[in-house]
């Protein structure tokens, strides 16, 4: 009696796997085939009579359906079956990600990559929730080891080369982004925003003859980067190659009158930065050329302090009345609190770099006086 009993135990037993085994293997198929409302309709609802692999992949549809909480649900049921899947730890911890609950996720990636311990996306993203966490010592050196994983992804690179920017440890960060070039696929948006970075690093290390390639480089690959364009014209502007400057600058034009400007690049471009004594002058160019009445900006000079603060600002003004008199188009003028100024000085329609820097630096050293003060600034 007891040995009928038993055999019939496991005969039983295996039709509840069989059982399994089928639903399993239904659920795959769905899944490969992206019919996740599928999945949810039809298993969802009873859970209890599933094997691990089939609540991984019921939670994988709520993952693929951005339903969170049930995918993090599914993922648990998953693991109480089965706790030693990795990926199933892994989809948990990027869903907890995705939820900004970064302390949850950092024990679900460590509990991953404790079972599979050479995978590059599990210590990415480990250190991507250190990164949203600010714990950047421990970000970087997941990043690191997803990096030296046989797989390779692009992301780590660029996160390194991030972290380094953001603690503006530049030269740290300027070799990140040459290591990020160097291994990241070429077709990606991560080795364009490498390029970007190489170019405007080596740019305020005052290295042009270097960054200028990195930007050509990169508008070859995406000729619709203006603002690469405006940074090759403050290259160009540097290295007084003036003759270089007339195609990207027209360009720019050229996409500003189609509409294609967006954020900061859509009123001004800046064709020119440098110091002076301990402050920085950041100049920008506005695309707009007015009518013959109306007095508007067109050169803007900033003075950035040490606090990354505009103390005032000196420009190029649109003068109806000097224009009428074919004298000149500009004349110079200073904001400054609420104070404006003008000066004797006046400038054709397309003035010279180096003769409009010098008047700017002429009157930040005091030696070009104003003409005209008013009180209120225009």
């Amino acid at each position: 009696m007891i040995k009928t009993i038993t055999t019939l135990l496991l005969i039983l037993s295996s039709f509840t796997l069989a059982a399994q085994e089928s639903k399993t293997f239904e659920l795959k198929v769905l899944l490969e085939s992206r019919q996740y409302d599928k999945i949810i309709e039809q298993y969802a609802p009873t859970p209890n009579d599933l094997s691990a692999k089939a609540l991984f992949y019921i939670g994988y549809a709520y993952f693929m359906k951005e339903d969170d909480l049930n995918c993090i649900r599914f993922m648990d049921l998953s693991i109480a079956k089965d706790p030693k899947d990795p990926l199933v730890h892994y989809t948990k911890a990027a869903t907890l990600n995705y939820t900004d609950r970064y302390e949850e996720a950092i024990k679900a990636f460590q509990i991953a990559i404790s079972l599979k311990a050479d995978n590059a996306e599990y210590y990415s993203g480990l250190g991507d929730a250190y990164y949203q966490l600010k714990k950047y010592e421990q970000a970087l050196e997941a990043y690191q080891k997803a990096t030296e994983q046989a797989k390779v992804l692009d992301r780590p690179y660029s996160m390194i080369a991030q972290i380094y920017s953001e603690l503006k440890e530049n030269k740290k960060a300027l070799a990140a982004f040459y290591t990020a070039k160097a291994n990241v696929s070429k077709e990606s948006d991560s080795y364009r925003n490498a390029l970007f970075n190489i170019g405007t690093l080596e740019s305020l290390a005052g290295n042009h003859d270097k960054a200028e390639p990195a930007f050509l480089e990169l508008l070859q690959l995406d000729s619709t980067d203006y603002h690469s364009y405006s940074k090759l014209i403050q290259i160009y502007n540097h290295q007084k190659a003036f003759d270089k400057i007339k195609p990207y600058k027209d360009k720019l034009y050229e996409a500003h009158r189609n509409g294609q400007l967006k954020d900061n690049l859509e009123d001004m471009f800046c064709f020119a930065q440098f110091k002076w004594n301990d402050k920085r002058i950041h100049a920008f160019e506005r695309f707009e050329e007015g009518n013959k009445e109306k007095i508007y900006y067109k050169h803007i000079f900033y003075i950035i302090n040490n606090d990354d603060q505009v103390e005032y600002r000196i420009q190029t003004e649109y003068s109806p009345i000097a224009a009428e008199l074919g004298s000149y188009k500009y004349v110079l003028g200073m904001n400054k609190g609420s104070m404006h100024y003008t000066f004797p000085i006046g400038f054709k329609e397309h003035p010279d770099y180096d003769t409009l820097k010098q008047a700017v630096i002429d009157i930040l050293e005091g030696k070009l006086k104003p003409s005209s003060s008013s009180g209120k600034s225009k």
